[in-house]
């Protein structure tokens, strides 16, 4: 498997040996950021056991809310593909953006505007210090993949997602693909 050089908008793909990460295990993330201070992403395929009225009791909203990683789990962020509703967003790449005026996002929520394919609410984000990524990289912790959903991915949901590029990067991938969480239990 060819590992591209990461950049933001490209996905990493946690690889089988991160077994035993509660974090990142069969995780899915989406590069957000990467430059000479670092990393940050968020993965897209963990769904928590909350909506977002969970988290923002004045709203009434079913919209699912993710793990996106274990820095700031007390911090609500989110990923969307509407800047032209939401000011202030910064473009991640592939008309997908991040952040944006809050306010307006609670407007659009109040007023049932906004739905799972346009926003993706996340508790924390995935953080890596400068080289700290590079460096997993080497140690073969993540292949780095081309977003071939554009900005459709926000409202990919599919659990079974990291097992899908398991059975496309093909070879011993696929057995993983198959395997336990938990090889133990095999």
């Amino acid at each position: 498997m060819t590992s591209l050089k990461p950049d933001k908008g490209l996905l990493l793909v946690a690889e089988p040996s991160i077994i035993g990460d509660i974090s990142f295990n069969r995780s899915v993330v989406l590069l957000a950021e990467f430059n000479d201070n670092g990393s940050v992403g968020f993965i897209l395929n963990k769904p928590l056991q909350y909506q977002l009225k969970d988290f923002i009791p004045d709203i009434e909203c079913s919209l699912p809310v993710y793990n996106g990683g274990p820095v700031e789990q007390d911090n609500l962020y989110f990923i969307h593909k509407i800047p032209e509703l939401i000011p202030n967003s910064i473009e991640i790449s592939n008309g997908i953006y991040w952040g944006g005026d809050f306010k307006e996002i609670l407007s659009l929520l109040q007023n049932d505007l906004l739905n799972e394919t346009q926003i993706r609410f996340f508790l924390g984000y995935s953080g890596w210090a400068n080289n700290q990524l590079e460096q997993e990289l080497q140690i073969n912790s993540w292949v780095v993949i081309n977003n071939e959903y554009k900005n459709d991915i926000i409202g990919k949901t599919n659990p079974n997602f990291w097992k899908e590029k398991m059975i496309e990067f093909g070879g011993n991938y696929i057995l993983w693909s198959n395997a336990p969480e938990d090889p133990s239990f095999n």
